[in-house]
C-alpha cells in the first residue's frame, strides 16, 4: 500500500481493533502482522461482558464466535474455595478464533493486511523493517503486544525486577472431567509467588495460564513442566485438572511481564496499544479489555485531532488506568503471598458482592 496516513504494527485485538476503527472513519491503513500465520497468542483467552460489547461493536457477532460462556469466578487457595457469579456473561474463546475474525473485519473496513513484516524500530514518522526498509505514515498505531522496541522501555517495578515476573501457558485437551470440573467458569489458583488462570474455550479444551515469579521456577530446575507437576502435587484441585494434560506438548513461555506498568508520555503521531499502553496485572482478566479500549480511545482521538492528538490521548489512558491497575496489583499481591491468599478466598465467599464489584473496578474505560 503506497502513502498510507496510518500504520497499524500488529494485527492482535488492539492493532486489528484500531485498524477497523481507522478504515470505517475513511483513512487510508496499513496493518502489519509479523507472524506469517494466524496464531494461538500465549495471552488472552478470556472476554468480559465489556469486551464482548467492544467486540460486537467492531462487527464481530458473538453467537458467530461461538466461545464457551463464563458465568462465575472460582478461587482456590490450599484447601479453600469460593465461586461467585460474574456482573454479566463472559466468554473464553482462543486467540486464533478471535484473531482471525478480528483480521477479517479491518481487511472488511478496508484496511490492508500485510504478514511476516518484522518491525524492528520505531523511528520518528515510520518504522523500520527486519531488511532495513523503511514504511512512513503521519501516524503509527503501536500494539506489538509483548515485544519490545529499542528506545521504548517497558519497565517493571524495582521490586519485580529483583524477581522477574514469568508467564507460561499450557493447553488442556478437551475432555468430559474438565466440563464437570470447570464447567462454566474462570477459575484463579493461587500459590505462592504466583497463580494460574484457566477457562474453557469453544472446542472444549482448556487454556491454563501462570504468571510465576522466577524465583518459583528457579525451584523447578528453570523446567516449566516440572513447575506445573510439582503444583499439581501440591494443590490437589489444579492437580485434578493437570491430570488430564497431555505433556508431550510443550509449555509456551515468555519472560519477564511488566505487570503494573504504563505509559504515560508520547510523541505527536505515535499511540500505544494494548500490552504497549500497560499491562495490567491478569489476575484481573482485563488485558483483553485494555487492548478494546485503548484501541477505541486512540481512534477517536485520531478522528478528533489526528497525529498530534497521541500525547494528550497517551496522558488521559494512563490516568484512566491508574484506578484500576492499583487494584489489580492489590489483589495480585495479595493472592501470591501464602498469608493472604486463603483469607482472599474466604472472604470472596463470604461477600460474593465484593467481587462483582473489584470485577467492575478493574475493568478499563474507554472514551
Amino acid at each position: 500500500m503506497k502513502n498510507p496516513q496510518a500504520i497499524v504494527v500488529g494485527a492482535g485485538p488492539a492493532g486489528s481493533a484500531a485498524a477497523i476503527g481507522l478504515g470505517r472513519a475513511g483513512a487510508k491503513v496499513l496493518l502489519l502482522e509479523r507472524a506469517r500465520e494466524t496464531g494461538d497468542a500465549l495471552c488472552g483467552g478470556f472476554l468480559s461482558w465489556q469486551s464482548i460489547a467492544r467486540m460486537e461493536a467492531l462487527g464481530i457477532d458473538r453467537a458467530a464466535l461461538g466461545g464457551q460462556p463464563v458465568a462465575r469466578v472460582r478461587l482456590f487457595a490450599g484447601s479453600r474455595r469460593s465461586d461467585t457469579a460474574l456482573p454479566a456473561l463472559a466468554m473464553g474463546v482462543s486467540r486464533h478464533r478471535l484473531d482471525t475474525a478480528l483480521q477479517a473485519a479491518a481487511e472488511k473496513a478496508g484496511a490492508g493486511l500485510e504478514r511476516g513484516v518484522h518491525i524492528t524500530m520505531i523511528a520518528e514518522g515510520g518504522v523500520q523493517t527486519r531488511d532495513g526498509a523503511i514504511l512512513a505514515a503521519p501516524s503509527l498505531f503501536v500494539a506489538a503486544g509483548k515485544h519490545g522496541f529499542r528506545g521504548f522501555p517497558r519497565e517493571p517495578a524495582p521490586w519485580q525486577r529483583r524477581d522477574p515476573v514469568i508467564g507460561l501457558r499450557l493447553r488442556l485437551p478437551a475432555h468430559s472431567a474438565l466440563d464437570r470440573l470447570v464447567g462454566d467458569a474462570v477459575e484463579l489458583h493461587l500459590f505462592d509467588r504466583g497463580y494460574a488462570g484457566l477457562v474453557r474455550q469453544e472446542d472444549g479444551s482448556a487454556n491454563l495460564c501462570l504468571a510465576a515469579h522466577k524465583s518459583r521456577l528457579d525451584e523447578a530446575g528453570g523446567d516449566p513442566a516440572a513447575l506445573l507437576r510439582a503444583l499439581g502435587g501440591t494443590h490437589p484441585a489444579l492437580g485434578e485438572r493437570l491430570a488430564f494434560a497431555d505433556w508431550t506438548q510443550s509449555v509456551d513461555a515468555i519472560g519477564h511481564v511488566p505487570y503494573g506498568w504504563r505509559a504515560e508520555a508520547t510523541e505527536a503521531g505515535l499511540f500505544r496499544l494494548g500490552d504497549q499502553a500497560g499491562v495490567i496485572p491478569s489476575l484481573a482478566g482485563e488485558g483483553m479489555g485494555l487492548a478494546f479500549a485503548s484501541a477505541d480511545a486512540a481512534v477517536a482521538a485520531w478522528h478528533r485531532g489526528g497525529p498530534d492528538a497521541a500525547p494528550a490521548f497517551q496522558q488521559r489512558l494512563a490516568a484512566r488506568m491508574a484506578r484500576p491497575f492499583a487494584l489489580a496489583n492489590l489483589v495480585w499481591r495479595a493472592g501470591e503471598n501464602p498469608r493472604f491468599a486463603g483469607g482472599l478466598t474466604s472472604l470472596a465467599g463470604l461477600a460474593p458482592s465484593l467481587v462483582r464489584w473489584m470485577s467492575r473496578a478493574t475493568r478499563i474505560r474507554g472514551d
